[in-house]
């Protein structure tokens, strides 16, 4: 399991604890936040790990934390610290805040479960829209984990979950939606006169894609569960595109 959220999360824990019914549960989380980093991953600076006290009724559910991203995390969870025992299951969340339609491109909960799915492993990441009260996620989440295991997923994919605020209406399988940020960059001036920038706006609205994520959560207020998939090949315009007049173009 992880997070982008930081491997002290609420949602964490809670999903953490849900998770162990189903069997060992071991958590390689960012030492802090680590919002929107994406698919960030430390190349160029060594990284460092702790072990740290254990979650659970008994102490079952083993922790570290990676000072690095979520994307760092799973690989330093998969490759070390559980290399020679594989897991069945990656798990990312449950995030604080939701993550739909173009947030998946910039999400750090996403990229945690895309490591895993980059990995070999089963993988899902699963958010909150609103509240601390994580119980309905953690539920589904269990529930979700239980029909991976049974079913498995197609290599090279994984899960993207929302989960509304309040109490869900039920879920949906959904596509990715579209919704809209406002374009904002705040100057500022530090105490030596020298400016720095905020970036990033509020969302203004969701565009009415029926069967999407967006749909599903705000208008109908259900789960969310998105199938999502790694290869980005817009296989649609590799055709057209042999027939450009690019040179050398070999048109086999």
């Amino acid at each position: 399991m992880s997070n982008d959220d930081g491997a002290e999360a609420q949602g964490l824990r809670a999903l953490a604890e849900a998770l162990l019914e189903l069997g060992e549960v071991v958590v390689c989380a960012p030492d802090r936040e680590q919002s929107a980093t994406s698919r960030s991953i430390s190349l160029h600076r060594p990284l460092r790990i702790e072990k740290l006290p254990p979650w659970g009724p008994d102490g079952e559910i083993e922790r570290w934390s990676v000072d690095g991203t979520p994307t760092d995390a799973v690989y330093i969870g998969l490759n070390h610290v559980m290399k020679g025992r594989t897991p069945a299951l990656v798990a990312s969340g449950i995030n604080r805040g939701p993550n739909l339609a173009n947030d998946v491109h910039y999400s750090g909960t996403v990229a945690a479960a895309m490591e895993g799915s980059v990995g070999g492993v089963p993988s899902f990441a699963i958010s909150q829209v609103k509240g601390r009260d994580y119980s309905q996620a953690a539920k589904f989440a269990a529930a979700l984990a239980r029909e991976i295991g049974r079913h498995g997923l197609p290599p090279g994919t994984l899960l993207n979950v929302n989960v509304p605020p309040g109490t869900p209406q039920g879920s949906q399988i959904t596509t990715i939606g579209r919704r809209s940020y406002s374009a904002a960059v705040v100057e500022k001036l530090d105490p030596r006169g020298r400016a720095y920038y905020w970036i990033g706006g509020d969302e203004q609205a969701h565009e009415n894609v029926p069967g999407s994520d967006c749909n599903a959560v705000f208008d109908r207020r259900l789960i969310s569960v998105t199938p999502l998939h790694l290869d980005l090949t817009r296989r649609e315009l590799v055709e057209e595109l042999k027939g450009w007049e690019l040179p050398g173009l070999v048109r086999d």
